[in-house]
């Protein structure tokens, strides 16, 4: 099974930073695309960036200029380094993995790609 587990969220006034983190599990043979979603109470989840494997990223408008996706690729890490930060920004954050999971791999399903989420962690933004 494999496991995503975010950290860093938090309480932070407007203007301030925040940088979440994603770490993968050893189930993960490989990884296609990396991503951030969030989603705020009673609206429903939105892509905030991805970072594929060859290193191209996308953004959501709202978050451009502000937002910046990354990967430590030796230590599985997946960061979401979040500046001058606004109110609009509170959300529970998800991290999300398009990968092969090892035991997918080592049964020969090499195509058996599947999206994998994280638990989330919350990021409240005060005015």
């Amino acid at each position: 099974q494999v496991k995503l587990l975010e950290s860093g969220g938090g309480l932070v006034q407007a203007g301030g930073s925040l940088r979440l983190s994603c770490t993968t599990d050893r189930a993960i043979f490989s990884i296609n695309t990396m991503a951030w979603y969030r989603q705020a109470p009673g609206r429903q989840r939105d892509l905030v960036a991805s970072l594929t494997s060859v290193g191209e990223t996308n953004y959501a408008d709202s978050v451009k200029g502000r937002f910046t996706i990354s990967r430590d690729d030796g230590a599985n890490i997946l960061y979401l380094q979040m500046n001058s930060l606004k109110p609009e920004d509170t959300a529970v954050y998800y991290c999300n993995a398009e990968a092969l999971s090892y035991s997918d791999y080592v049964l020969g399903y090499s195509d058996n790609v599947k999206n994998y989420w994280g638990e989330g962690t919350l990021v409240t933004v005060s005015s």
